[in-house]
C-alpha cells in the first residue's frame, strides 16, 4: 500500500480524490453525495478562500493499483489562533473495511502535524462553516441531510478508536414531525410582546438578492453568536461570501430569518428544504440535469432542515429565545413541511439540547468529533 499526496494541480489527482466515495458508498441508500465541484473547490488552493490564512494537505491510500481510502489535513490558523491551541483537523476520511488503510491515514494525518509542530488533531472537522463535523456513531440507518451531515459506515469510529482517537464532543440531531411542534402558548405571547415593544423584529425575504445583499451582516453575527462555543472558528469576509453563494444554490430565502435589534443583525434562523433524494440521484453533480432536478425537489420533499440558529447571549433573556422558537414553528408550519431535522447541536449547548427535547425533539443521530494529542 502507498500513500500518494495529491499534486491539486493535476486534475487527475484531484478526481481520483473526489470520486473515491461514489464508489465506496455506490450501494448506500444512506450516503448523499456532496456537490463534486465544491469538493474540488475545497482543493483548490488558489480559489478557496481558506488557504489566504490556512493550509492543508490531501492523502490517498492505493493498494494494487486501486484507491482506497484518503484523508485530508488540516492546519487552521484563524481557529489555533482564537482557541490559543495547535491542533490540526482531519477531514474527507473515507476507507474500504481493511483497518490497516485506516490506521495508516491516520498516522499520516499525525506525522503531518507533528512536523508542522502541532500537538493535537481532532476530527472530523472541515474547512467551511456548513461542513458536517464527527463521524457518525448512532443512526446509520437514517439518511443524511443533504451535504450539511456526514455519513460513514459503523466501523469508522471503530478505525479512529484503535487509531488511539477518543471522544472530543458528540453532536446529536433531533426529529421532529409538524404536528407535533407545537409551542406553548406562552411562548408566541412573550414573542409578540417583545415584537410589540419594538426591541426585536424579524426580518424576512423575498427573493435570493434580498438574501445575499444581508449575507455580510449575517455573517458578523454569525461570528459574534458563536464565539463561545467549541467548534466556533472566525470566518473572514471571503469565507461568508463564499457561504453565502452556496446558500444561496439551496435556499429558499422565505425559510431564512434573521431577528434585528435597531439595525443590527442579533439572531437568525436558517432553515433548507432537504433536498437529498435530487442530491442522490444526481451523484453530485450539478450540470447538466442536476441542478434541474434540484429546483423541482424543491417541490416534492417533505422535509425542512434546520441547520443554524443562534442569538447574541445579551438578547436570550430579553425574549429573544422566544422569538426564535416561534419562528422556527411557523418556518416549519407555514411552508408545509411534514417533518424538521434539527442537525448537529454540541452537547456542549445544553439549554439548546434541552429546549429542542422539551418541544418534542427526538434525538436520532449522534455524531461523535475525536481527538488525538501527538
Amino acid at each position: 500500500m502507498d500513500l500518494l499526496q495529491i499534486d491539486t494541480t493535476r486534475k487527475d489527482h484531484v478526481r481520483r480524490f473526489v470520486q473515491l466515495p461514489l464508489r465506496l458508498y455506490r450501494a448506500s441508500r444512506q450516503w448523499v453525495p456532496p456537490i463534486l465541484s465544491d469538493v474540488r473547490l475545497q482543493l483548490n488552493r488558489q480559489k478557496h478562500p481558506y488557504y489566504q490564512h490556512s493550509d492543508a494537505d490531501f492523502f490517498l491510500a492505493v493498494q494494487n493499483g486501486e484507491d482506497v481510502g484518503r484523508i485530508s489535513v488540516l492546519e487552521n490558523r484563524n481557529y489555533n489562533d482564537c482557541h490559543h491551541s495547535r491542533t490540526a483537523f482531519f477531514y474527507h476520511f473515507e476507507c474500504n473495511e481493511d483497518p490497516a488503510v485506516a490506521a495508516a491515514l491516520f498516522e499520516r494525518a499525525l506525522t503531518w502535524a507533528s512536523a508542522r509542530g502541532l500537538d493535537k488533531v481532532i476530527g472530523p472537522k472541515g474547512l467551511g462553516l456548513l461542513d458536517g463535523m464527527g463521524f457518525l456513531v448512532d443512526g446509520f440507518e437514517q439518511r443524511a441531510a443533504m451535504t450539511m451531515m456526514l455519513y460513514n459506515p459503523p466501523s469508522y469510529p471503530a478505525f479512529a478508536e484503535a487509531a488511539g482517537f477518543v471522544k472530543e464532543v458528540d453532536f446529536v440531531s433531533c426529529r421532529i414531525a409538524a404536528e407535533q411542534f407545537t409551542l406553548p402558548e406562552r411562548i408566541h405571547s412573550i414573542a409578540d410582546k417583545v415584537k410589540a415593544r419594538g426591541q426585536l423584529r424579524v426580518v424576512t425575504f423575498r427573493t435570493k438578492a434580498e438574501l445575499r445583499a444581508m449575507a455580510p451582516r449575517i455573517g458578523q453575527a454569525y461570528n459574534q453568536a458563536f464565539v463561545d462555543n467549541w467548534e466556533y472558528i472566525p470566518f473572514t469576509d471571503a469565507e461568508l461570501e463564499l457561504v453565502t453563494n452556496d446558500l444561496v444554490t439551496i435556499a429558499d430565502p422565505k425559510l431564512i430569518k434573521i431577528i434585528m435589534h435597531q439595525d443590527d443583525v442579533v439572531g437568525f434562523l436558517f432553515a433548507f428544504p432537504d433536498l437529498s433524494a435530487a442530491l442522490q440521484r444526481s451523484k453530485g453533480r450539478l450540470f447538466p440535469f442536476g441542478l434541474i432536478d434540484l429546483l423541482r425537489e424543491y417541490r416534492r420533499t417533505d422535509w425542512v432542515i434546520v441547520n443554524g440558529a443562534g442569538i447574541l447571549s445579551q438578547y436570550q433573556g430579553r425574549g429573544g429565545n422566544a422569538l426564535l422558537y416561534s419562528e422556527m414553528e411557523k418556518t416549519i408550519k407555514q411552508a408545509g413541511f411534514a417533518y424538521a431535522d434539527l442537525t448537529q447541536v454540541a452537547e456542549t449547548a445544553v439549554q439548546m439540547r434541552r429546549d429542542l427535547e422539551n418541544l418534542g425533539g427526538v434525538p436520532y443521530k449522534n455524531h461523535r468529533v475525536y481527538g488525538r494529542e501527538i
